[in-house]
């Protein structure tokens, strides 16, 4: 048989035909299977006074081996065959891109102004113990990680990482559990918020540091890979920033329309995304920076539905994210010392967090009971951990077990706040017509990101 590329054109696009729209025939069907399971979880999740989101990401585990793939058929590898992975992969980086460009949008520095003692010292301290902990955990752990698959010989790397996905507060999430509880205009939901925001800066911050130790083959390229993060940073808010605050300045004669915004954001996003995966960061960075330097009160003035359409986007597309988490997801293949080490994980996670807010809470004024409540809400983890331990397994700073141990981590953690908040003796109100679950899949619709 002669080779394809011998062929003439017209014959090589007859043979090529049928296996590409096999495959767009195979897409297709797999993502009405993820939006569908992404619905209908989401719908039992708010049923059972959750975020919708936490039900959509039960439903992408579920969709992996985890649990589809036990069921006789092989019906995993049947609705995500190899060649419709790279497909699903590619539009889960678009939702995160999205969902990314509109949490660094959402984020207001605001929640940090005239914070004071009790919010640096909460946050500082609520991070800097799990990191603690998390960091002598994977050194402890280390001789059980499955080496042959990571992409770093050194501890450092793995130990750095982990330090840094055991200090995550998912500041969306907290701040959806904080407006459905009715505690938004309470002094110890406002500083649950600020000291959210201040851990997730610290966080973001971390985590370029780790991926650019892990990415670095010498001292000289993470010099290099910090002065192109300088660079991008000048550029956004020397140039970016204030161009975008021109083009939609009231007193121009012709300021930019929606569709116009629309485009600019997106394309801003996007690009943004694609220089720093460039220059060695993930694109998550990009799309952050991009979003938390566009000029909110000028977007919000002149077309603030803008923004919401971008996150809609995102929300739609977050489904094949948490499938394709789901597929690296094997909950079946963690074995007695897998379960060790998930153990082990929670108890850490759940410690360092909580320990580290109650104490620092205490010692700064706060009653036992806020103190309590405090810990309970800064130990959410939600989407936002799922993000970060997403670029750890493409660094390969853990492997396929730890992966599947944070993974349970980040849904435990967050699935528990609601119940320990009612143990608290913080009750549980019904969401304002204003606040519907965070879903796009669930058909619903929020301007806070989970």
């Amino acid at each position: 048989m002669p080779a394809l590329t011998a062929l003439p054109y017209e014959s090589r696009m007859a043979i090529a035909a049928p296996n590409e729209a096999a495959t767009t025939g195979e897409v297709l069907v797999a993502l009405a299977a993820i939006l569908c399971t992404a619905f209908v979880c989401g719908r039992i999740a708010v049923r059972l006074r959750q975020p919708a989101v936490m039900g959509e990401i039960v439903g992408g585990v579920a969709l992996g081996p985890s649990l589809l793939g036990l069921l006789p058929g092989h019906l995993t590898t049947a609705l995500f065959p190899p060649e419709v992975q790279p497909y699903l992969q590619l539009l889960s980086q678009l939702g995160l891109v999205f969902f990314m460009f509109t949490v660094g949008y959402r984020f207001d520095l605001g929640h940090l102004r005239g914070a004071g003692r009790r919010v640096t010292a909460v946050s500082l301290s609520s991070v800097a113990l799990p990191f603690a902990l998390g960091l002598g955990l994977a050194l402890l752990l280390y001789p059980r990680f499955g080496t042959a698959r990571l992409a770093t010989d050194s501890r450092l790397g793995p130990a750095l990482f982990l330090g840094v996905a055991m200090s995550i507060t998912a500041f969306p999430v907290l701040a959806r559990i904080i407006a459905e509880r009715r505690m938004h205009h309470d002094p110890l939901g406002s500083l649950s918020l600020a000291c959210a925001a201040l851990q997730d800066f610290l966080a973001w911050c971390a985590l370029a540091v780790v991926v650019a130790v892990v990415q670095a083959r010498s001292p000289w390229s993470i010099g290099l890979l910090a002065l192109h993060s300088a660079l991008v940073l000048l550029v956004l808010a020397g140039v970016v920033r204030p161009g975008l605050g021109w083009l939609l300045a009231p007193e121009r004669g012709r300021p930019l329309d929606g569709p116009w915004i629309h485009a600019a954001l997106v394309i801003g996003a996007l690009l943004t995304a694609w220089v720093t995966d460039r220059i060695g960061l993930d694109t998550i960075f990009g799309a952050f920076m991009f979003g938390a330097a566009v000029p909110r009160d000028r977007i919000d003035a002149v077309a603030p539905e803008v923004p919401d359409r971008i996150e809609q986007t995102g929300l739609l597309l977050l489904p094949a994210f948490f499938t394709v988490t789901g597929l690296a997801v094997d909950l079946t293949g963690l074995g007695s010392r897998g379960l060790v080490i998930v153990a082990a994980v929670l108890v850490t996670a759940c410690a360092g967090k909580f320990v580290g807010a109650a104490l620092a809470a205490r010692l700064t004024g706060s009653t036992r009971r806020e103190a309590t409540v405090l810990g309970i809400l800064l130990n959410a983890r939600g989407l936002t951990e799922l993000v970060i331990l997403n670029v750890g397994h493409r660094l390969g700073v853990i492997d396929t077990r730890m992966f599947s141990a944070m993974v349970v981590m980040a849904l435990v953690t967050t699935l528990m706040t609601g119940p320990l908040l009612e143990r608290a003796n913080v009750t549980l109100t019904e969401a304002p017509p204003a606040l519907p679950a965070t879903s796009a899949a669930s058909g619903t619709a929020s301007r806070t990101p989970v």
